[in-house]
């Protein structure tokens, strides 16, 4: 496994000391936001990090005055996963968070295995920012990666470590052969799914076309037009790892912009292929996982930031193709 650190400072730890930090945060982000922002958000970590579970939350609360901290707000990481890397749905569910916070937490907490569909304190009202997410993790969600792994680490080393997934991450289990002539892809307009494939990440290509997973793949491997290409058939609960870590953001220079975005993102994708108004519903996806047939690859210029996946769904005769590598 491929970690991605960053340095922060460290700073005082006593409890009295929170409530000053805080007022601090506050005080720098409303007198000079601009100028002062990075001195900011290293106050909001450092609270974020350590500071009990209520203060911490009073960060993004607006009633508790201005300069209040919003979604996209972090230094090493946003600031609402480092604190929901740190407490259970049980402890954050009565704090005061404002709703789109609110509704990255839970899914955070969905990651690293809280159980919430039975337990929707705050968030039916909420629920449509998550789109089709359901607030548990379903079988394939949880196959490819252990827990730990799912949702940055905010160590008090004065480092954050977050798990890399390349698709493919070895040629362990692919073989040479060659593909099939590339089918075209579909005129028209991009369609939802495919447009919801390529903003995954500003580095990636994505297509549609009528056929297999392998003639999708040939739109966008050009190593195919002279000879064999090592390429393979793998499960989709393998590759949802690395669609949810490009969809957090990670590149050779992004940093995570939160393991619940990437969660979200992944099932707005298979929710519009499932269905093109997205209008389904976690039935309909698990459904569509588990007739999909999933096809990666390898380029020979890979090397660390890359993804290769070609997506077939045998009901529609649809397949999508993504690929793209970051080279910094």
């Amino acid at each position: 496994m491929i970690t991605r650190q960053h340095g922060r400072p460290t700073g005082p730890r006593s409890p009295e000391h929170w409530t000053a930090l805080l007022d601090g945060f506050r005080r720098t982000r409303t007198a000079a936001p601009g100028e002062h922002g990075r001195s900011a958000a290293v106050l909001g970590h450092e609270i974020a990090l350590g500071a009990p579970a209520a203060l911490a939350a009073a960060l993004f609360d607006p009633v508790a005055g201005p300069g209040a901290a919003g979604e996209r707000d972090g230094w090493v990481g946003p600031l609402w996963e480092v604190l929901a890397r740190r407490h259970t749905w049980a402890v954050l569910a009565p704090l005061p968070l404002p709703a789109p916070v609110r509704t990255l937490v839970a899914h955070t907490r969905v990651l690293l295995g809280d159980r919430l569909a039975q337990d929707q304190q705050g968030l039916t009202g909420d629920q449509h920012r998550a789109g089709p997410a359901p607030l548990d993790l379903h079988p394939w969600e949880t196959a490819g990666w252990e827990p730990a792994a799912r949702v940055t680490v905010y160590g008090r080393d004065g480092r954050a470590a977050t798990a890399h997934y390349p698709l493919p991450d070895s040629r362990e289990g692919l073989a040479p052969m060659p593909l099939p002539p590339p089918a075209r892809p579909l005129p028209g307009p991009v369609r939802p799914a495919t447009a919801a494939l390529a903003a995954l990440g500003d580095w990636l290509d994505a297509r549609c076309t009528m056929g297999t997973a392998p003639q999708a793949a040939a739109l966008l491997c050009p190593a195919a037009r002279t000879g064999p290409v090592t390429a393979g058939y793998l499960p989709f609960a393998a590759a949802y790892p690395a669609l949810v870590r490009v969809g957090s953001g990670v590149g050779a220079h992004g940093r995570s912009q939160g393991a619940a975005r990437g969660r979200l993102a992944v099932w707005r994708v298979l929710a519009a292929m499932a269905d093109p108004l997205g209008r389904c519903g976690p039935a309909e996806v698990d459904a569509l996982v588990a007739r999909m047939r999933c096809f990666t690859w390898c380029e020979p210029a890979d090397e660390i930031w890359h993804l290769h996946l070609a997506l077939e769904d045998p009901a529609s005769g649809l397949a999508w193709a993504v690929s793209g590598r970051d080279d910094g």
